[in-house]
């Protein structure tokens, strides 16, 4: 697996798709129960917020294909990387997994808040940047500025870091610093998709299959991966409902009950949004490289993922599974 910014792939990949229909709501002893209602719009609101940042990803990973700038650059998945990948991921899942198991729980989330703090703040900053651009008038000043690292003397000076940034990059920082304290403090379900959304749209703009064939590679050890930890052990399980920070998207199952302060949710890790949304995002850049007018490939794998991820959730919810859990905050 490629090591990329601001996304954790190998992190994200570690939660799939968990539903919660929450204890802990009423008291200690009295199990929620979900209202048809209450399922319908969670489960619908999920799969709506998943095809958001594949849609706009795959869209904006065809500008970023062709950008110069060192920021924007993607990062190349090869083939061997792509036959790593479920190995790092699984590595990853049982190492979390034994941490939780081995020191306090809430050391642990407070070390990974902190953490997901900054690359959550860095993340939803790019992914407001080309809004922002819109949204500020051709006269506001904006001013040009530069971050540079260097080693050595004059003659052997190497450069570490390189990063051009401007104004209105600032006042998206400053935006997505409000909304980082705002999780850091409260953990709010709201500021934790607001995350999770720049996460996933940044893994599907950055990360780049090189073509169809390591696609098919990282797919195919992907459900591998997920047979094994999701029915062959517990442990997918165990570290979904241990692991806070903002690598899932949720949603309250009895937010016409309660409102904002509902606390039942069902979830959708974000691997389940960025592995497919690479795949789907290369090929719409082969489309483009068609140069047609059709965009065959990309609509026909969109509508896939659709079905297969709506026939996923019906599956889970009907005979539910293991995973299906409870999460009340």
């Amino acid at each position: 697996m490629s090591e990329t910014e601001p996304v954790p792939v190998a992190a994200a990949e570690a939660l799939n798709l968990t539903d919660s229909n929450g204890t802990q709501a009423l008291n200690a002893s009295a199990k929620f129960v979900a209202t048809p209602e209450g399922t319908a719009l969670a489960y619908g609101s999920l799969v709506f917020m998943a095809l958001l940042p594949i849609f706009f990803g795959a869209l904006r990973s065809v500008t970023c294909s062709k950008s110069k700038n060192a920021s924007d650059m993607p990062e190349t998945i090869t083939g061997r990387d792509a036959a790593r990948f479920p190995i790092i991921a699984s590595c990853t899942l049982f190492g979390l997994y034994l941490f939780f198991k081995v020191f306090s729980q809430e050391y642990i989330n407070l070390l990974l808040s902190v953490y997901f703090f900054g690359l959550g703040v860095l993340a939803l900053s790019h992914t407001m940047s080309p809004l922002m651009s819109r949204i500020f008038p051709d006269s506001f000043s904006n001013k040009q500025y530069q971050l540079l690292f260097t080693q050595g003397a004059e003659e052997t000076k190497e450069e570490i870091v390189n990063y051009e940034f401007d104004t209105k990059n600032l006042v998206c920082l400053l935006i997505s610093s409000v909304v980082g304290v705002w999780y850091l403090l409260k953990k709010h379900w709201i500021a934790n998709n607001l995350f999770g959304l720049a996460f996933a749209l940044n893994g599907v703009e950055l990360l780049h299959l090189n073509n169809v064939s390591t696609g098919c590679i990282l797919l195919g050890g992907l459900f591998v991966y997920d047979v094994f930890w999701v029915f062959g052990t517990n442990v997918m399980v165990t570290v979904a409902k241990s692991f806070e920070a903002p690598i899932k998207l949720v949603f309250p199952q009895d937010l016409l009950e309660r409102g904002l302060e509902a606390s039942n949710f069902a979830m959708l890790g974000l691997g389940d949004i960025v592995i497919p949304g690479i795949f789907i995002a290369l090929l719409l850049r082969f489309d483009v490289s068609l140069k047609k007018n059709s965009r065959t490939y990309f609509y026909s794998s969109f509508l896939a993922y659709i079905f297969g991820l709506g026939l996923t959730i019906f599956i889970m919810h009907t005979f539910k599974h293991a995973q299906v859990r409870d999460r009340g905050s």
